[in-house]
């Protein structure tokens, strides 16, 4: 960070030295170039563009855009007009303008008239593109940004294929990390597998504007994968991090049926090595900044300070029990006297089950579709079902029975946080676990280091050395009892209790990693590989209440605790008197001329 901060410090004395003389020559007092903004304000003057214009030049991410915008511009009102001045004064102003400025050959002739020479077809097009981008990347970045909702973590509260928008104003927008990037593009080049869409020569540290509101227990919030910091680009949908323990279980397990033992550790190191230099499995492995990971969309069910535990599918946030989200989903083992919801069969979604106009009815996706089994004359199923739906199969003739699924207490789950054997959590029995705070302090021992592990290592303050070593940690190479968090934490779940890869799997999200929330679901459209009846295409069933579009869902707002409702017919009916009035105005302009003459 500090050769970073160095380097730019080197380069505005270099770009304030082209301009002390440039302004001289325009005849404005030279002194002004080294003045923060206020040179900006004369630059604009000089070119005549308007003074508000500084403040996009100081929008991280448009504010490179805009300096090429206004560099090209200077450089022109100099008389420099040719395409390799104009280059090298959008790409390296700070040497160019220095060699403008001392060239005594070089004299300020203002900038173009705008009226006496008309712009060509392809000029207008390249200012109307520039001027949406720079528009949009404010928006996107500082205020709104749509989001397509990809997984059922979610189900059936935010579903797979709502589109809407996320408002980056709730809790005050993010300065992004990583200024240099693609118009438009998260982490990847678009048209591209594994490009970066962004470059790290500039670095700017986590600052968030002040926003309307803090993230409180029951939000849907938008935030960057605390997972995604390291990623192997050939399967960037799992977990790295995960990918590397199913290894570590995989060596064990191998050892094991060879009759030979083998610490965790060295398994750890073993899967380590595999992972990291098997490109052809799993692709180059790479580190992303905060706002390069991926967006992910959960529930916040518990803030920094919060104590949280799960007993037997039941949420208690300091010891007080919460209410289930109203869609919330969970698997459920059903008996019936007939294969009433059919037979496994393989898809490209991986097994589900034949019956599809059943699961389609209940809306079921066929990816969660569940198993089936039949030892004898009874079969069983296993689905993922909101409780509403629960009831509706308890009333279908041949249902025997129908029974959550609970995972008992103290059965461990190694993919479970902070996987660790000494704590025997699961999906339905987690906790307690107190979520760190700014400012309180925790003991650290061998002990309890595993839940605080990568808070010390990477989230709470920079990239830090963190090891067990004779039993005592080591914290940079300094042994540690106790610690102090600098930053407020939060635990996302999703409504899809049983089927979403959340803080229970991966921990801690920090609060640099919150994006915003959604607010306005403005189409949502089944997907044929979850609903393949009902998800297709067909314009019998698109219009009705049974096919693609799910109506009930188009301009709705989105509330923590259910949908508004839909105002598509408003936003049809106000859109065709907007219609209505422009064609009966323009029919009426003919006459009135006629009348004229």
């Amino acid at each position: 960070m500090l050769t970073q901060n160095i380097v730019l410090v080197i380069l505005y004395f270099l770009l304030s030295t082209g301009l002390f003389k440039l302004f001289s020559k325009a005849g404005q007092k030279a002194w002004i170039a080294f003045v923060p903004i206020y040179n900006y304000v004369i630059w604009l003057k000089l070119i005549k563009q308007p003074w508000w214009w500084v403040f996009l030049l100081l929008v991280p991410g448009v504010n490179f855009l805009m300096l090429a915008i206004i560099s090209i511009q200077l450089a022109k009102a100099f008389g420099k007009k040719g395409n390799i001045d104009l280059t090298l004064a959008a790409l390296v102003p700070y040497v160019y303008f220095i060699q403008l400025g001392f060239d005594d050959k070089i004299k300020f002739i203002g900038p173009e008239e705008k009226d006496k020479k008309p712009k060509s077809m392809t000029r207008e097009w390249t200012d109307a593109i520039i001027f949406a981008v720079v528009a949009a990347t404010v928006i996107r970045t500082f205020f709104i940004e749509a989001f397509t909702i990809p997984t059922s973590s979610l189900e059936k509260s935010l579903m797979v294929g709502d589109y809407l928008f996320v408002s980056k104003l709730s809790y005050g927008a993010k300065i992004p990390n990583t200024p240099l990037a693609f118009p438009f593009a998260h982490h990847t080049l678009p048209g591209t597998q594994f490009v970066k869409s962004y470059l790290e020569w500039i670095k700017i540290p986590y600052f968030r504007l002040p926003g309307f509101r803090k993230v409180s227990n029951g939000d849907y919030v938008v935030f960057n994968y605390p997972d995604g910091d390291t990623v192997a680009l050939k399967k960037q949908d799992r977990s790295y991090y995960q990918e590397i323990r199913d290894k570590a279980a995989d060596i064990q397990n191998n050892f094991a049926q060879s009759g030979q033992k083998i610490s965790e550790e060295q398994a750890m190191s073993k899967a380590w090595a595999y992972v990291n230099t098997n490109e052809d499995e799993f692709g180059k492995i790479v580190a992303r900044p905060p706002d390069k990971r991926e967006n992910y969309v959960k529930r916040c069910v518990g803030i920094a300070g919060d104590k949280l535990e799960i007993i037997d599918g039941d949420m208690f946030i300091n010891g007080q029990k919460q209410n289930r989200p109203e869609h919330s989903q969970h698997f459920y083992d059903i008996k019936t006297k007939t294969p009433i919801f059919g037979f496994n069969q393989r898809t490209a979604e991986g097994q589900a089950l034949s019956n599809l106009t059943l699961l389609d009815e209940l809306d079921v996706y066929v990816s969660e579709g569940g198993k089936y089994e039949m030892p004898g004359d009874t079969s069983y199923y296993m689905l993922n079902l909101p409780e509403d739906k629960a009831e509706k199969i308890k009333n279908i003739p041949g249902v025997i029975s129908v029974q959550k699924r609970i995972d008992p207490k103290d059965e461990y789950n190694p993919s479970i946080f902070p996987h660790d054997p000494r704590y025997k959590w699961n999906n339905d029995n987690f906790g307690p676990f107190v979520i760190p705070k700014a400012g309180t302090t925790v003991t650290i021992d061998t002990s309890n280091i595993s839940l605080y592990i990568k808070v010390l290592k990477t989230y709470d303050n920079g990239d830090h050395d963190v090891k067990m070593v004779g039993g005592k940690v080591l914290y940079d190479g300094q042994p540690i009892s106790k610690y102090t968090f600098q930053k407020d934490y939060y635990w996302m779940m999703g409504d899809n209790r049983h089927n979403s890869a959340d803080s229970r799997y991966w921990g801690l999200v920090p609060e640099d990693h919150i994006v915003g929330t959604p607010v306005f679901i403005w189409m949502s459209l089944k997907d044929p590989k979850y609903n393949p009846l009902s998800g297709e295409f067909s314009l019998s069933t698109f219009f009705t209440g049974h096919g693609k579009a799910r109506w009930d869902r188009f301009f709705t707002f989105v509330n923590n605790d259910s949908l508004s409702r839909s105002y598509l017919m408003h936003f049809l009916i106000i859109a065709a008197g907007f219609w209505g009035y422009g064609f009966l105005k323009g029919r009426r302009k003919p006459k009135n001329k006629t009348a004229k003459s």
